[in-house]
């Protein structure tokens, strides 16, 4: 079957550790749990929109160390294909160590990135990009997401750029972006504005594509169109685990995209299920299906 939704970006196994608060420097304290979960923009992002019904495909490197090989189960655990994955002998995963705080409902990310090369693109992962409807990609795995982001605009394919690192490079996938949505930090930095309302004009003027979405976390985030930037709300819930909403975020955009939603609805929906997700440990098994979505909004006075 044809994938809907195909990313090229970052696909991590993350170590996620609770704790009751976060430790002092040079001492001992004891977990309230270790586990074991996929992580990475883009990776996380295809199973958010998998687990809402969409038909999504990863393309890039898997390693054939112990963390690649959970991250390929991982993907088929949750419906994601890895028909064009090449699993590569030698090289390291992608892996983070992530602190996840019970009393302050926050997480910090330590990672390594790795020795995985970067993805060749060949004729079937090129068919693929142009067959889709969205294209996903963060930043990560650069040339590759670059040269994808390329085909994907020649072939009516929507790319929907993911934009919470500041890599290097990364000027050259911003004026690529159909559906440009930075992190609120990504956006001040990047533009040099002082609000986000800002940032979102000039990242509109600056590389103009259909929308700029602003992501602000617990405030919701802001939209802009080119006519009007508006803001869309944000829905509190009591959060055990934030690491991965925002890439929750964007795959739900994305599989918005799919269903036909304009940018405000989709905007809806992906906060609602980025919310949803924080309620939950894991990024990955934290993400909600459709039903509980629109269950989830209609509680809160809104119809998809």
């Amino acid at each position: 079957m044809m994938a809907r939704i195909v990313g090229v970006g970052a696909n991590v196994s993350d170590t996620l550790i609770t704790l009751k608060r976060y430790p002092a420097e040079d001492t001992k304290l004891k977990s309230e749990g270790v586990r074991r979960s996929g992580g990475g923009p883009v990776g996380t992002g295809l199973v958010a929109a998998a687990k809402l019904g969409a038909d999504c495909a990863y393309i890039g490197n898997l390693s054939d160390d112990a963390d690649g090989a959970f991250l390929k189960d991982d993907f088929a655990r949750f419906g994601v294909s890895t028909e064009y994955c090449e699993t590569l002998s030698g090289y390291r995963s992608f892996t983070s160590c992530v602190w996840l705080s019970e009393e302050r409902a926050t997480r910090t990310v330590v990672f390594d990135r790795g020795t995985l090369p970067g993805t060749t693109l060949d004729e079937r992962t090129k068919k693929a990009i142009a067959d889709a409807a969205v294209l996903l990609v963060d930043g990560n795995d650069l040339d590759a997401a670059v040269e994808a982001a390329k085909i994907a605009r020649e072939n009516g394919t929507k790319v929907l750029y993911d934009a919470g690192g500041l890599y290097a490079g990364v000027e050259r996938l911003l004026p690529l972006a159909d559906y440009l949505i930075p992190s609120e930090e990504f956006a001040l930095r990047c533009t040099g504005a002082k609000t986000a309302e800002d940032a979102a004009k000039i990242l509109f003027e600056n590389y103009s594509p259909a929308v700029v979405v602003v992501t602000q976390g617990k405030r919701g985030g802001i939209l802009c169109d080119g006519k009007t930037v508006r803001a869309y709300p944000a829905f509190p819930v009591s959060a055990v685990d934030s690491n991965g909403a925002g890439d929750v975020f964007h795959g739900a955009f994305a599989f918005a995209l799919t269903r036909g939603f304009d940018a405000d609805r989709a905007c809806l929906l992906a906060s609602a299920t980025s919310a949803l997700k924080c309620k939950k440990t894991g990024a990955r098994d934290g993400a909600p299906d459709y039903a509980a979505v629109k269950a989830f909004l209609k509680e809160n006075g809104y119809e998809l």
